[in-house]
């Protein structure tokens, strides 16, 4: 093979999955076949299933991973400030949300931004929705180190979906924490009936949070049921070029098979032919032979 993947064995799935992972999408399939293949015929058949079974990104999650690796320096950045907004929301810390709020939103717009301008670098702008999908995948990096591990990896094949860990880019900031100690008590009627109220609202919002979060979740396992529906289509589709590109191939070597068949036909008859005019000829000397024996003897006789 002709690639710069099939120059080599495959050294590991890590090592290929690297590599693939760095290409466009556009190269992506062939050259993971090339490895596969190059793996197989050095006698690896099980690295070169699992070579096999690696997905082409989606372009969204390609752009995500072109992100990371074109701007590592800011892999970090974007890890630690999903710790600190995460520990914010723990503790409640109305200012300091405030300001990773701020932060989140800037650092998120400017990285979507930093992926569509890689991706229309390299030949693929991202419309509204890959763009969204970029914006997702980022908002679930900061709300769960698995999305950040896996974003971190450079290898996604679909867009990350975020959870409800905590709001996006609302900016909205916890209750309050309720008074210290030191405080005056309050009795007034009026600043009594502010506390319930208080209360109240503090209880609808956690109810309005759980359901959220609830649905946050059921639409987390319908987006999972999308992804591997549509990781199955991908595989269907990939198995029928792979089918289509074998039909071909073999249709060219029953061509070709065939047209030796009927040149070995024809060379058949006319070995055929030749075996017979050759044995009409050792026929004909035969006799000639013969004759010329009886005649010496005749001769022979005379004398």
């Amino acid at each position: 093979m002709s690639s710069r993947f099939a120059e080599r064995e495959p050294v590991d799935l890590d090592t290929v999955a690297d590599e693939l992972y760095g290409l466009r999408p556009e190269q992506f399939t062939a050259a993971r076949n090339e490895r596969a293949a190059a793996a197989r015929s050095a006698g690896n058949r099980a690295l070169a299933d699992e070579i096999g079974r690696l997905r082409r990104p989606s372009l969204s999650a390609w752009a995500g991973n072109a992100l990371v690796r074109a701007r590592h320096d800011q892999v970090e950045p974007l890890i630690e400030l999903g710790e600190a907004l995460r520990q914010a929301h723990r503790d409640l810390d109305p200012a300091q949300l405030r300001d990773l709020v701020h932060q989140q939103r800037l650092l998120i717009g400017a990285l979507t931004r930093q992926a569509a301008q890689l991706a229309a670098d390299a030949g693929h702008p991202l419309g509204q929705d890959a763009q969204r999908e970029v914006q997702d995948t980022l908002q679930a990096v900061l709300a769960d180190p698995e999305a950040a591990r896996q974003w971190a990896s450079g290898r996604l094949t679909r867009p990350l979906t975020p959870t409800a860990a905590f709001p996006a880019t609302s900016g909205e900031a916890p209750p309050r924490r309720a008074a210290g100690p030191g405080r005056a008590q309050r009795t007034a009627p009026a600043e009594a009936e502010k506390s319930a109220e208080d209360r109240r609202r503090r209880r609808r919002l956690a109810e309005a949070r759980e359901a959220a979060e609830e649905a946050d979740r059921e639409r987390a396992a319908r987006a999972a049921e999308a992804e591997e529906a549509a990781r199955r289509a991908e595989e269907v589709k990939e198995r029928i070029a792979e089918l289509r590109d074998r039909v071909e191939t073999l249709s060219s070597e029953l061509k070709d098979a065939e047209a030796e068949l009927a040149q070995a036909r024809s060379d058949d008859r006319t070995a055929r032919e030749e075996t017979r005019a050759a044995e009409r000829r050792v026929r004909d000397a035969d006799r000639a032979a013969q004759k010329a024996a009886r005649r010496v003897e005749e001769l022979s006789d005379a004398g």
